[in-house]
Parts: structure tokens; C-alpha cells; sequence
């Protein structure tokens, strides 16, 4: 379908259209991340958004968590960090993310899950990333 916003990991490459698309309602292949709660853990995935070929978004795109776990979530925009830890380390984490700039071509941000001691162990897929913009025809 035509004039949607893709998101995307698998460490895609900025302006590229690499990367494994995320699943849209699907739950077929999400962005998964495992940590260990006693360990009060954080880990951050490469993402990319993107539109269909041929449209950009006017304005920002925002990217934001909805859920019940959503409070775990954050994003960053990417400042050509080298890996996940100079991420975790440099970025600028936000609930929800403005990003300029999107294209048909990868936008490259960063997301973050962290854990917390009173977790008990579990599988949570209650949070969903979006992605929200006005997609244009180029």
C-alpha cells in the first residue's frame, strides 16, 4: 500500500532502503530486545524510517511508544554513532522523537529498552512503535 512510513532494523544504512521492516500489526517481526531485570539492563537497536518510493514526509515525522510498557522505551536520533554502546553512552533519549527529513531513503534513529529490578521475568510485547508524519508525492 502506497503512502506509508516503513520503520526498519537490522542496522540499516543512512539513505539507503536496507534493513528488515519491522511488522505493522503483524507481530511477525518485531524489534525484540532481551535483558536481564536483576541486572537493571539497557540495549538500543539501529533503526531507520522511511516512506513508500516516490513520497517524503513534509515536516518532522514523529516516532513514539504506545503501550503499557511504553515507560521502558526511548528513542534518539543518530549522530553517526560507530555501535549500540556509543549510543547508549552519547544520545539524547527522548519519549517521543521529531525527525526532519524523511524520505524513501533511510533515516537512521536509535531505540532503547531498559529493565529495572521489580520486574518479574516476562515476555512483554505491549509496546508498539510509531511512526507519524504527512506523506507527500516527490
Amino acid at each position: 500500500m502506497a503512502n506509508q512510513l516503513h520503520i526498519y532494523y537490522g542496522n540499516p544504512t543512512a539513505g539507503s532502503t536496507d534493513g528488515t521492516e519491522a511488522s505493522s500489526g503483524t507481530e511477525l517481526s518485531p524489534i525484540s530486545v532481551t535483558l536481564d531485570a536483576s541486572k537493571e539492563e539497557q540495549k538500543a537497536v539501529k533503526c531507520a524510517v522511511r516512506c513508500d518510493n516516490g513520497y517524503y514526509i513534509e515536516g518532522s515525522t514523529a516516532i513514539k511508544f504506545v503501550g503499557d510498557g511504553s515507560a521502558k522505551w526511548r528513542a534518539a536520533a543518530d549522530n553517526n554513532y560507530a555501535d549500540e554502546d556509543a549510543a547508549l553512552k552519547k544520545a539524547s533519549w527522548q519519549e517521543t522523537l521529531a525527525l526532519d527529513g524523511v524520505t524513501d531513503k533511510n533515516t537512521i534513529f536509535w531505540v532503547k529498552a531498559t529493565s529495572s529490578k521489580e520486574e518479574k521475568p516476562q515476555n512483554d510485547n505491549s509496546v508498539d512503535i510509531q511512526a507519524e508524519g504527512l506523506v507527500v508525492a516527490v
